[in-house]
């Protein structure tokens, strides 16, 4: 079958389905109810499947039909943003642009980098969403995502960039060392200090990392003074001197930088997830995303301890 062949009656299932029925995609497309119809009908006959469940009360589709729906709805897509990139004037970013981060670190670092972006191209209307599940950016419908860990080898459809990895230092508030003494730059002293832990969201603690030299990295499950399972709240129960945390640096420079934590053991820093751009290949050469792709690597790296 010739590629345009597949092409036809695309257009009206899919206004057939955004418009709830046929008489209405009628309206829309100016035709008749019997050429949407029979548009629809002989869709169904090339596919060998049926798209639609037609009652007397509504138009609803076929699981078959769900996953044609999305295919189509990102083919079209794809189609209306390359005549957009055509008419763009010198290629000026423009169109809606679907990114995903991660929850605390995409609030904290990339909102700001992305409200500079959002600045110098107000023609680009980010739709952003906020997750730290894993993502497939092309079931999604995601131009660019962010990733704090990841897989070591990404699908060929995925374009991937490496922007360094956090850093994890174990820190406590002053008044904290005030109530204990100083804690000695040692393994010993973990097992005497208030643990702050992590709780992920599968309900167990995160552990603390521990590397000795050009070991391979040990995990260590300290009994818990506090488990927290939001970031922000756990950052604030060591701020506020309940006990030790092993925090990442993206989370706490702040906090460092104005003495309201302060790094103990730094002999045991390690590094530990690492952090990720990544985008559909297939939308790389669009103006927005590589737009997008540039400041972000440029911003990010910035803030990521290597």
């Amino acid at each position: 079958m010739h590629s345009s062949e597949r092409l036809k009656g695309i257009d009206v299932f899919v206004t057939a389905v955004d418009a709830g029925s046929f008489t209405a995609a009628a309206e829309r497309l100016n035709l008749t109810n019997s050429a949407v119809g029979k548009s629809v009908a002989r869709l169904e006959a090339r596919l060998g499947v049926r798209l639609f469940e037609r009652t007397t009360r509504r138009l609803g589709l076929t699981d078959a039909g769900q996953a044609f729906y999305r295919t189509c709805q990102r083919v079209l897509g794809e189609l209306e943003e390359a005549e957009h990139v055509l008419k763009a004037e010198d290629s000026v970013p423009v169109g809606t642009l679907r990114i995903d981060v991660p929850a605390t670190y995409g609030r904290m670092h990339v909102m700001p980098a992305l409200f500079e972006f959002l600045k110098a191209y107000p023609g680009v209307q980010p739709q952003v969403s906020f997750t730290d599940r894993f993502i497939d950016l092309i079931e999604d419908g995601i131009d660019v995502a962010v990733r704090l860990g990841g897989a070591e080898a990404w699908p060929a459809p995925i374009g991937h960039r490496f922007l360094g990895r956090e850093r994890r230092i174990f820190c406590c508030a002053p008044s904290y060392l005030e109530r204990v003494g100083p804690i000695p730059d040692d393994l010993e002293a973990l097992d005497r200090v208030d643990s702050v832990l992590y709780r992920r969201p599968n309900g167990t603690p995160s552990p603390w990392l521990i590397q000795r030299g050009d070991a391979p990295v040990e995990h260590r499950h300290p009994v818990a003074r506090l488990e927290i399972g939001s970031a922000e709240s756990w950052v604030e129960a060591v701020r506020q001197g309940f006990g030790v945390g092993q925090l990442s640096t993206w989370l706490v420079q702040d906090h460092l930088a104005t003495g309201a934590l302060v790094e103990v053991l730094p002999s045991y820093a390690v590094d530990a997830l690492p952090l990720y751009l990544l985008w559909q290949r297939s939308r790389q050469l669009l103006p927005k995303v590589d737009a997008l792709l540039t400041h972000l690597s440029s911003r990010l790296r910035v803030r990521t301890v290597e």
